[in-house]
């Protein structure tokens, strides 16, 4: 597989790159950012997953949250996928909440999204390859974390992948997609209408059913304006009974990356010591 680097800058003595390919999964040429933190040639390096929220893409992350000067200090690697699979042959919708940017980080079972709305096993089986030979000298532990549409990519691909990733962690998640209108309009439109297909990707049905999960730690601002309607952690919270869940509401935060950069140092420190057992 051909991987060209697009890009590169010096970040708090770390480089942040970015990287174009072509992925046979999703059937299109895809962008990911690396950020590998200074020493990188030297150190062993675990990783942590970055997934962004509707209509972002991997330059959101990279360029407001400020998580580079965390991840240097930490001496961790992080990867920054795009939200969705791209490009003029790629299905998509009028609205901002489907389609293009807004891949619920699943593998889409109706047309016209089947053939190239694949994200889960893009993000489980293509991508990590391409992103282990990148870091010279790769630990083998990752933790993944996200934001809203990414937040609840990151709980549930933890959920489901969870002998892979250490901790998880997530910012305004969407913790019960099934019962709100972002993941019902994206659930009926990529899995079709029968409602118990969409358990598999649901991260309050997932908790529920698994005994043992990794630490999970989630930030939610209380001025996030989506809260209410499409946010609610409820039904997570007690589906996840006595499970590892820490649930932090911040009086004053939004939904912006405001938010995401004043608590990202928290977030990144918690993996790493979730890394480091």
């Amino acid at each position: 597989m051909v991987v060209e680097q697009l890009e590169m800058h010096l970040s708090f003595q770390g480089e942040q790159r970015k990287y174009h390919h072509f992925s046979k999964v999703l059937n299109c040429d895809m962008v990911f950012s690396l950020y590998l933190p200074p020493s990188f040639e030297e150190k062993e390096l675990s990783l942590i997953w970055w997934l962004s929220g509707l209509t972002c893409t991997d330059d959101n992350f990279s360029q407001k949250s400020g998580f580079q000067k965390a991840a240097a200090d930490q001496t961790v690697a992080v990867i920054i996928p795009d939200t969705s699979p791209r490009g003029d042959k790629v299905p998509d919708d009028e609205g901002w909440d489907l389609g293009k940017g807004a891949s619920f980080y699943l593998n889409a079972t109706q047309d016209p999204w089947v053939e190239n709305y694949q994200m889960y096993t893009y993000l489980t089986e293509e991508l990590p390859q391409i992103v282990y030979s990148l870091i010279p000298h790769f630990s083998g532990k990752e933790s993944i974390m996200g934001h809203s549409m990414g937040g609840h990519g990151a709980i549930m691909m933890g959920l489901k992948e969870r002998d892979r990733f250490a901790s998880i962690s997530a910012f305004a998640p969407i913790l019960n997609p099934s019962q709100v209108p972002w993941g019902q309009k994206a659930f009926t439109a990529y899995l079709g209408s029968d409602e118990s297909s969409w358990q598999e990707w649901d991260s309050t049905s997932l908790i529920e059913q698994t005994e043992k999960v990794p630490p999970i730690l989630i930030t939610q601002g209380m001025s996030d304006n989506f809260y209410e309607v499409q946010l609610q952690e409820k039904e997570f919270l007690k589906a996840a009974g006595d499970k590892p869940v820490f649930y932090r509401s911040e009086k004053g935060y939004d939904h912006s990356y405001f938010t995401i950069a004043t608590f990202i140092e928290e977030h990144i420190q918690f993996h790493v010591n979730e890394l480091k057992k």
